[in-house]
């Protein structure tokens, strides 16, 4: 069985890029961060986009 990746809220998404989360939907809005997956009435990311956010940075960084 494969490992699932979780959905995580805003909020989760927010505390893991260390910002406010009126700051994370500003990068959401600017393509910073990618859009959510809508379930019902809810937004979700999968996690590991959001590490991939942080990895992206990461890597922009050492090649600055």
């Amino acid at each position: 069985m494969q490992p699932t990746d979780p959905m995580i809220r805003d909020k989760d998404c927010a505390q893991m890029l260390g910002c406010s989360v009126c700051t994370f939907w500003r990068r959401v809005a600017d393509g910073t961060v990618p859009r959510p997956v809508k379930i019902g009435g809810t937004s979700r990311w999968p996690q590991s986009e959001i590490q991939d956010v942080i990895d992206r940075a990461k890597a922009e960084r050492a090649a600055a």
